[in-house]
């Protein structure tokens, strides 16, 4: 019998990544392999449509939760703590196999330096609620590790749909960047590399997919239209039109799990640069399938991105490699047989 699984995590309209990533298994077909029913915890919005959801989740959680065998969670850090530790704690008392999928770039300094020792001990508490904990990269293993032990950890890494190969051009200089639009994702950093960039090369334009978060970085990069282009959120065909134009893909992120926009990049063949920081460095291995830099550093940065425009061959031989790297390691059929073996793992247990 297929493994009866309620799933919950952030409405799959969210702009996010774990969003992303959920809706990449669904696309996959995931739901055919399991019987799989997927609750939405939050929607973008204001509070009190957050609230709202969050509440009407409950409910339906509560209501759902009777028929189905696991209950698989998908968490960041901050309020996804705390909003998903409640169905945690519910999954727990009604005596359901819970999985706990770790998606959060921050939790690291969550943990560490926003939370007191009396909150950690209850995190400690409610993660050891899970029967299988699931990480995206080795670094989050020693990471959790340390918390609640390695036996119950297992790594599965993000995964993309892997798109026909066609026809790649470099040399165009444009570069595409996929995420929130905030501080925290290298936004000023990134507008200020192109700026530099633009006086060497002045056919250069950066793509920015994603929603605003900053007014100030906003109103620069407006400041910027001659080179500059707000894509606002993209899905679908549009994302994929400019994955297949764009040739370079920048991420100078100050923090992150591991991005599923790094991954899509590196289907499509473009040259990536991103930051050094969670398990990027597991996707990006440095001058071999693109470029690293450490978060913050405006200049490495912009020397990257210099590299990268002024060499299209080096742009193609990163592209191809990359698309290689995830064609072997990161394909979401892959992802998907890893997961439903954890799913049948824990009913075998429950069998016993």
């Amino acid at each position: 019998m297929r493994p009866k699984v309620l799933m919950i995590g952030p409405g799959r309209k969210v702009h996010g990544g774990i969003s992303g990533m959920v809706n990449n298994y669904y696309d996959a077909g995931f739901d055919r392999m399991v019987d799989l029913c997927y609750v939405g915890t939050m929607e973008d919005g204001s509070k009190g449509k957050k609230l709202f959801c969050a509440v009407r989740a409950c409910f339906l959680f509560l209501i759902k939760l009777p028929r189905y065998d696991i209950v698989h969670v998908n968490m960041a850090s901050d309020s996804s703590y705390y909003r998903k530790s409640v169905f945690i704690r519910i999954a727990h008392f009604f005596h359901k196999k819970i999985v706990i999928h770790q998606h959060g770039g921050n939790f690291r300094e969550f943990y560490e330096k926003e939370l007191t020792d009396q909150g950690r001990n209850k995190m400690k508490k409610v993660l050891s609620m899970a029967d299988a904990f699931i990480v995206l990269g080795m670094v989050w293993k020693d990471f959790f590790g340390s918390i609640i032990g390695k036996e119950k950890i297992s790594i599965l890494p993000n995964a993309v749909q892997v798109p026909e190969q066609s026809g790649k051009e470099y040399g165009l200089h444009k570069i595409l960047f996929l995420g929130r639009l905030c501080e925290e994702k290298g936004i000023g950093e990134l507008l200020g590399a192109a700026s530099v960039l633009r006086e060497k090369h002045p056919d250069v334009h950066l793509y920015l997919g994603g929603v605003w978060e900053d007014e100030t970085l906003q109103k620069k990069a407006e400041n910027l239209a001659g080179f500059v282009t707000d894509l606002g959120w993209v899905t679908g065909e549009m994302k994929e039109k400019y994955l297949r134009e764009c040739d370079i893909f920048a991420l100078p992120s100050y923090f992150e799990g591991q991005p599923v926009s790094v991954l899509e990049a590196m289907a499509y063949a473009c040259a990536v640069t991103a930051s050094d920081t969670g398990s990027i460095p597991e996707l990006i291995i440095h001058e071999e399938t693109g470029f690293l830099s450490p978060p913050r550093d405006a200049q490495a940065l912009t020397e990257n991105l210099c590299r990268l425009l002024d060499d299209p061959e080096l742009c193609r031989t990163f592209g191809e490699r990359a698309r290689r790297k995830v064609k072997t390691e990161f394909s979401i059929e892959d992802n998907c047989r890893k997961l439903l073996n954890i799913y049948e793992n824990l009913m075998n247990q429950q069998n016993k």
